[in-house]
């Protein structure tokens, strides 16, 4: 089984269903989930364009989301790992709610309040600009946290929600660390040490994510993994590394394919392009990995965060 930290699908959704489709997940369930993917955090990303109407899009994705949901007999919106394990026990895809960049609650924690009711589980603070939280890794100021976003951490821990730092910047990663004492994850980031883009963490910050018992999954976003020749041998690498430096206990799988995304679509690792590639990934993973850490970093290491955090 798989639990996949972090995808891109509601976009794909909402703008499928803008379309006058219906069902889109249940049309395309081979194709993006399989027989492996189990559970997924579904991330609404605010598109650039949007950002200045965020809360609106982001309602508008979250219902399209949740219609399609509705419509189909495969899925559930999980909102605790009790409800994501009798989902998966009755042959159905757990799905929990995310967002990728705090710009939908604005300046608002009533709004992240509102986001909570209506599912959502995890939050990641930035995406790569600039919002009332703090700043993303690729705003050229380096400011951390705002007084918003320390807030918006302690409303968090006190909702449930898990705070995912992928995207952040340095300076509100560590200003995070400063006011939180809860398990955190970077859902979706490599190490730093083998590809040197801004988007990965340094080993400093993959060890205090691991103190913190959290978990970061491994991206297979080509410039994350390797400037030159991004395969799925070197994707496996940044996995090794990361479970050499912190153990395995701290490693999973955060995809972020972006295949079916218009903008994105020819963004993609060589000889793991999609879901369909999952099978040879596991194959790599246990020839140097046991079975035990190996369902660890499929499966079990986001299970425990989730549990103990919502």
């Amino acid at each position: 089984m798989i639990f996949d930290a972090h995808s891109d699908l509601p976009t794909f959704v909402y703008d499928e269903r803008r379309k006058g489709l219906t069902r889109v997940l249940e049309q395309n369930y081979d194709r993006f989930f399989g027989d492996l993917i189990a559970s997924r955090v579904m991330a609404i990303w605010t598109r650039p364009e949007r950002r200045k109407d965020a809360t609106t899009y982001g309602l508008e994705v979250l219902n399209a989301l949740l219609k399609d949901i509705d419509e189909s007999d495969s899925f559930e919106l999980v909102r605790n790992v009790d409800e994501m394990r009798k989902t998966i026990e009755e042959g159905r895809v757990a799905l929990w709610l995310g967002l990728e960049g705090g710009e939908p609650i604005g300046e608002s924690l009533e709004l992240l309040e509102v986001f909570h009711r209506l599912g959502l589980r995890v939050l990641t603070l930035t995406w790569s600009l600039r919002n009332a939280i703090g700043d993303g890794v690729f705003e050229r100021t380096n400011g951390g946290l705002t007084r918003f976003g320390v807030e918006v951490v302690g409303k968090a821990e006190e909702l449930g929600i898990v705070i995912d730092l992928s995207h952040i910047n340095e300076a509100g990663f560590w200003d995070t660390l400063d006011v939180t004492s809860f398990p955190v994850i970077a859902s979706h980031s490599n190490a730093r040490a083998l590809c040197d883009n801004p988007r990965n963490l340094t080993d400093e910050q993959l060890k205090a994510i691991a103190e913190r018992d959290g978990v970061v999954g491994a991206v297979a976003i080509p410039s994350f993994v390797d400037w030159e020749m991004p395969t799925i041998e070197k994707y496996v690498e940044h996995i090794a590394y990361m479970v050499d430096l912190i153990g395995h206990e701290h490693v999973g799988l955060g995809f972020d394919f972006v295949y079916y995304l218009k903008e994105w679509s020819g963004k993609r690792v060589e000889g793991f392009e999609n879901e369909s590639k999952i099978p040879e990934l596991l194959s790599l993973l246990r020839e140097r990995f046991s079975e035990r850490e190996v369902e660890a970093i499929a499966f079990k290491n986001f299970e425990r965060v989730f549990e103990r955090v919502t």
